[in-house]
């Protein structure tokens, strides 16, 4: 093994049953559990649900259950979906486990022994919602953020953490450690909130208005706040502390979670750690929103899009694949059915399933559905002359996806591989096989042309294993490999020519039908909505007109967000001799910190005007999809400056 790496999802609340939002935080660590047993790391994976508070309690009374009968039923359906979900976590804990509660009790007794805990009178403004005091300067409007309502007053007496002694150390960890929260806007986020002076935070809930919670070690009048209580399954599911697992596994911790919780995560966790003596974790990595009709999916609103009535229409592989495609990890991102056809017709049909298709075709049509003898020579004339080097755009695919992955870019990830499935299909029309297969000279070209083509198909199977391990299974059977071996190590993808000549090669399956959106909607006119017509063609231009476009080539070199703008970005970019700046609506699809170094097409004679008060000196190109934006780019590095023509 060359490492160690421990995962972790927020337990996640059982007041209601699992959504979208909840599958996508699971499915990411998956994801990213999945990538680093690529790497031959011994991997621990942690998920589970939070089962005490106010809330809880609510929620049980309204369906005439005690708390501990709604908690084991609720709880259920988050560990039965998971597995249906492809989901490869090693611990599912609950907060009503014994071994969790005794964790609690012993964590919360040593900060009141240190003086950290203390009792005292308050009045607050509390969101029985959040089930938290807000301060003033957190409302909106006067409003809790996040279920627009007016807390309400409460006056009790409660204990309290000291949070406020950590405060200058906290904000010293952050700006010494800065991939502590990440992204970037993230840890931002937490240091602008730790500007202003922070409150101790309460601990405790009295049992004259809660009982559903874990009594206080030191005063049994009192329940544990879900907050301080919750957090600390990340170390009690481990055996803190004094577990094997703890001591093995505590030192590589990542969490993942989503941005709504960014404060108990980046602030409250923090300082609890490093009040009771723990090391404190190595990174929070933060998500953004799935939006579904343009706000954020929420079960108060009323737009939670089940994760398994999804999964059984469109096949378990194709709904994750959506989802680590279409989210940046720590944007937000707009959910449709229309936007899941798309990515399964367009990449998965379209792209990898007709590659598959054609070369495994090819391959039975040519060679009996054996896998070729390939000569050396060859390949490297091949790529010398014409046909491109496979080798070397596997070899790329490889690291660009090994980079993006490790930095919870599975976008990019993502994108690195289907660069190289794109240029698969482009090494088959230039090669053109069945030309090749005409007359016997051509038969050496054919035999390497061929092995390339599967070559790279057994690599692509093993980088789309974190994603869809179902669908890379599949197409290593057909490749007359076995599934059931660790085809996926990146050590073992990166050794070209491991594919052995004379294997057996299985028929062509169709690994993504294509989805006919007007069969689909016949027998039920609401399923999905078709895909929009293409815009028509604009009046024609004279070359004259043409001329009067200057294209450049440019390279972003720094980008930010423009404050109050909802989708603008200020871009600096190198137009080769001079820097402009350029405003441009992709906030929504770029976030500031993936532009620099990208080389994009920018109109240079373009009169400059003002956009939110700042000076634009040209525009960038880019699609519209919908609502995704795509820049144009160019395909390889070229000089800042350089005209399209």
């Amino acid at each position: 093994m060359s490492g160690l790496f421990y995962i972790t999802t927020p337990i996640y609340y059982v007041n209601a049953r699992p959504h979208l939002g909840h599958a996508y935080t699971t499915i990411t660590a998956d994801v990213a559990c999945r990538f680093h047993a690529m790497k031959s790391e011994e991997t621990y994976f942690l998920t589970g649900t939070d089962e005490h508070g106010d809330k809880i309690e609510r929620a049980a009374r309204k369906e005439e259950m005690t708390p501990r009968a709604y908690v084991d039923k609720i709880s259920r359906l988050f560990s039965d979906l998971w597995p249906e979900l492809g989901i490869s976590n090693d611990q599912f804990i609950r907060t009503t486990d014994p071994a969790h509660q005794k964790v609690v009790l012993q964590v919360l007794q040593r900060l009141y022994d240190a003086g950290d805990i203390y009792f005292s009178e308050y009045e607050g403004k509390y969101c029985f919602g959040c089930e938290r005091f807000y301060a003033d300067r957190e409302l909106v409007d006067g409003k809790c953020p996040d279920h627009e309502t007016e807390p309400e007053v409460i006056r009790e007496s409660n204990y309290f953490f000291r949070m406020s002694k950590y405060q200058d150390w906290l904000i010293d960890h952050i700006e010494k450690n800065p991939d502590f929260i990440r992204p970037e806007r993230y840890r931002n986020e937490a240091l602008a909130f730790l500007r202003e002076p922070l409150e101790d935070l309460c601990i405790s809930r009295p049992k004259s208005r809660l009982q559903w919670g874990i009594p206080l070690p030191f005063d049994d009048n009192y329940v544990t706040y879900v907050w301080f209580d919750a957090l600390l399954n990340y170390v009690s599911a481990l055996g803190y502390p004094d577990g094997e697992r703890f001591r093995k596994f505590w030192p590589h911790v990542q969490h993942v979670t989503a941005k709504d919780i960014l404060k108990p995560h980046g602030i409250y966790w923090p300082i609890m750690l490093k009040a009771a003596g723990i090391p404190v974790y190595n990174h929070l990595n933060v998500h953004g929103y799935w939006n579904v009709g343009e706000s954020k999916m929420s079960k108060s609103i009323g737009n939670v899009v089940e994760p398994l009535a999804l999964k059984d229409v469109y096949g378990l592989d194709a709904f994750r694949f959506f989802l680590m495609r279409d989210m940046v990890f720590g944007l937000d991102s707009d959910f449709s059915e229309d936007a899941l056809i798309r990515r399964i017709n367009s990449d998965l049909a379209n792209d990898l399933g007709n590659l598959f298709s054609r070369v495994l075709s090819m391959s039975h049509k040519y060679f009996g559905g054996v896998v070729p003898e390939t000569d050396p020579d060859t390949e490297a004339e091949l790529a010398r002359l014409k046909t491109g080097d496979l080798r070397a755009n596997a070899a790329t695919a490889i690291d660009e996806f090994e980079t993006a992955m490790d930095g919870f870019a599975f976008h990019k990830g993502l994108a690195a591989v289907w660069e190289l499935i794109s240029r698969m299909n482009k090494y088959i029309d230039v090669a053109a096989p069945w030309e090749l297969a005409k007359n016997k000279a051509g038969k050496k070209e054919l035999e390497a042309v061929m092995y390339q083509l599967l070559e790279g198909l057994r690599i692509v199977s093993g980088l789309i294993a974190p994603v869809m391990p179902d669908t890379a299974r599949s197409m290593q059977k057909h490749l007359g490999l076995d599934p059931d071996q660790p085809f996926f190590r990146l050590s073992t993808l990166r050794q070209w020519g491991t594919l052995p000549p004379g294997t057996q090669l299985l028929r062509a399956p169709r690994l993504f039908p294509r989805i006919d959106v007007k069969k689909k909607n016949a027998p039920e006119e609401a399923a999905v909505t078709p895909e929009p017509d293409v815009p028509a063609i604009r009046p024609q231009i004279t070359m004259e007109d043409l001329a009067k476009v200057d294209l450049r080539v440019a390279t972003v070199v720094r980008a930010e967000a423009v404050p109050k703008a909802r989708k603008l970005l200020k871009l600096e970019v190198d137009m080769g001799g001079e820097t402009r700046t350029i405003i441009s609506g992709i906030s929504g699809s770029y976030a500031p910190e993936d532009l620099p170094g990208m080389q994009v097409i920018v109109v240079a004679n373009l009169k400059p005007a003002k956009l939110m008060g700042i000076l634009s000196s040209g525009m960038l190109l880019a699609a519209v999809d919908g609502k995704s934006v795509i820049v144009g780019t160019v395909e390889k590095p070229v000089r800042p400056g350089t005209p399209l023509t």
